[in-house]
């Protein structure tokens, strides 16, 4: 599937949104961040359907899993 998030200069001024529309995926995480659920944002920003915040919500967990899979570098265990 293609990435429900988009970026573009000339909509939200390059912000990531939601595919087609001009809503914020930042505004979805906030919501959850606040306790609210999914169901109680989709009420709030009826043009994001529930596949693509679902979606948007499974991108950011492979980015993170992406990055914490990344070797990390070594740190110099030497004190001085």
């Amino acid at each position: 599937m293609e990435s429900v998030v988009v970026r573009d200069p000339e909509v939200m001024s390059g912000e990531p949104v939601f595919r087609g529309t001009r809503v914020l995926v930042q505004t979805l995480f906030d919501y959850i961040e606040s306790g609210h659920s999914v169901d109680r944002f989709l009420e709030g920003f009826p043009t994001v359907t529930r596949e693509a915040a679902m979606h948007a919500i499974e991108e950011a967990m492979e980015a993170l899993y992406a990055e914490a899979r990344k070797p990390q570098k070594r740190r110099d265990s030497t004190f001085s």
